[in-house]
Order: C-alpha cells, then sequence, then structure tokens
C-alpha cells in the first residue's frame, strides 16, 4: 500500500502530492470514522426540523437513511442470490479467449540464457 515511502516524492504530479497522506492507514480509519460521524449527525439533524411531506411515512424521523440502508442491504442481498444464476465457471471464455490461442514459432524470439 505505501510503496511510496522510499521514493522521492517530488516526482509525483502535484495531485498525487496532495493525497499521499490517504494513503496511511490511520487516515483511512480516520475518513471512516468521519463518515460514520457525519452519517450520524445527519441522522440527529432529521428530528430537529419540519418536514413537508407528501405520503405520511415520510414523517417518520430518520426514515431516509433506515430506507436506503435497508435497500441497500437488500440490493447486496439479491445480488448474491443471482450469482447462482448469472455466474460461470472460470474456464468459461477459455475455448474463445486469444490468451488461449497458440503463438506462431516463427513470431517468437527465443533468447538462449545458459549461453
Amino acid at each position: 500500500m505505501s510503496g511510496h515511502r522510499d521514493e522521492d516524492t517530488s516526482k509525483f504530479p502535484l495531485l498525487g502530492r496532495l493525497f499521499l497522506w490517504a494513503d496511511n492507514p490511520k487516515s483511512v480509519n480516520k475518513m471512516v470514522y468521519g463518515l460514520y460521524t457525519l452519517c450520524a449527525a445527519l441522522f440527529a439533524a432529521d428530528f430537529l426540523y419540519h418536514k413537508h411531506v407528501y405520503l405520511a411515512v415520510e414523517e417518520f424521523p430518520g426514515f431516509y437513511a433506515l430506507y436506503g440502508f435497508f435497500m441497500c442491504a437488500l440490493l447486496v442481498i439479491c445480488a448474491k442470490g443471482m450469482r447462482v444464476f448469472l455466474k460461470r465457471d472460470e474456464d468459461y471464455y477459455t475455448p474463445y479467449d486469444v490468451e488461449s490461442e497458440e503463438y506462431p514459432e516463427d513470431q517468437l524470439e527465443k533468447v538462449d540464457h545458459d549461453g
């Protein structure tokens, strides 16, 4: 992950140098916890204002947060279920893959490394 520690980072592009901090595992944890905090704050803010709604269920505090969470979870569960029907073997494309073709012997550059 952090292969740049021994490199001269001055050769990196400007944007790359600006985001080097994100390569640190501690920074990643901080970003995740920051996201958790932001989500919790937005959920809590939903209790603080009056909503003008079309459906009565929308008045429930945190409705859209819970709805989004459960729909995302449902998508993941459905995708796992679809794997049963859509999954292919590892070598499904092998007979038709370019990698499975033999390369012409006259176009190979053979090198003798023992010599």
